[in-house]
């Protein structure tokens, strides 16, 4: 259903729910733990979710939606299931390491939210992506109203959302909803090599630089001192202390030597 690999400082979580690892209460919450996992391991830096099926995730499990349907108590249960995938995607979004979705195949519904909960999105360029939701008469509950519109604006979130709209990833490039594409054949290995990169930067100047950015989108922060905060600890933090050290010895020696 799910399985992990650590790689270094960052943990490969691959989505191994056949045929399409759609969104039950058992693989979101195996999704829960993995969140537990990294977060409690100071050496993670990066989790880096991606997909052994065709598909990266398609969304709310349909079996599960059939049953629930048949009655009114059946319908709050998938509330609850809609709101379990609310939670999940709101802790993997502010999780304290880099989040990476490597969208190999189609992601629909809830399976593109957990993608848009994710720090970066890199898709093949023929994967497909939608929120396809309004055309069954639902919405986009697991976050993708509030996130999609975060990140493309009014205009781009219309568009799809009211439309049900289907793109490729070409197309998600162009519209801000992914940050690279790749050809298909290429994906997996470059992705990989972006969250080994990733990886070797410090820790904490991730994390607090994610913080900030973050702060930017809620109006109830001051993005600027939260500035001012974080670099006032990076600039106690062991490991900051050491680079910034290194680079500036390094820097002095160079223009020393080049000094007549």
């Amino acid at each position: 259903m799910l399985a992990t690999e650590r790689v270094g400082r960052v943990v490969v979580a691959t989505l191994a729910r056949p045929p399409v690892n759609a969104l039950d209460g058992e693989l979101i919450a195996r999704l829960d733990a993995v969140i537990d996992e990294v977060t409690a391991d100071p050496e993670i830096a990066v989790l880096h979710i991606r997909s052994d099926q065709q598909s990266f995730c398609a969304g709310a499990d349909l079996a599960l939606m059939r049953s629930c349907f048949a009655n009114s108590e059946g319908r709050s249960t998938m509330v609850d299931v809609v709101r379990s995938m609310q939670r999940l995607f709101m802790r993997l979004e502010t999780a304290a390491v880099v989040t990476l979705a490597e969208i190999g195949g189609a992601a629909m519904g809830g399976g593109l939210e957990l993608a848009l909960a994710c720090d970066l999105r890199v898709a093949a360029v023929d994967a497909m992506l939608g929120l396809p939701e309004v055309g069954l008469g639902l919405i986009p509950a697991a976050g993708g109203t509030q996130r999609l519109t975060r990140l493309c604006g009014q205009g781009t979130s219309k568009r799809l959302i009211l439309g049900a709209e289907l793109i490729d990833g070409a197309e998600a490039l162009r519209l801000g909803i992914v940050q690279w594409v790749r050809p298909r054949e290429q994906l997996a290995g470059w992705t990989r090599e972006l969250a080994a990169r990733l990886s070797r930067m410090p820790k904490a100047a991730l994390v607090m630089s994610k913080r900030c950015i973050h702060a930017e989108a809620d109006p109830s922060r001051d993005g600027f001192a939260e500035e001012i905060t974080a670099t006032r600890s990076l600039y106690d933090h062991r490991e900051t202390v050491a680079k910034v050290s290194e680079f500036l010895n390094k820097r002095h020696a160079k223009i020393t030597k080049e000094s007549p």
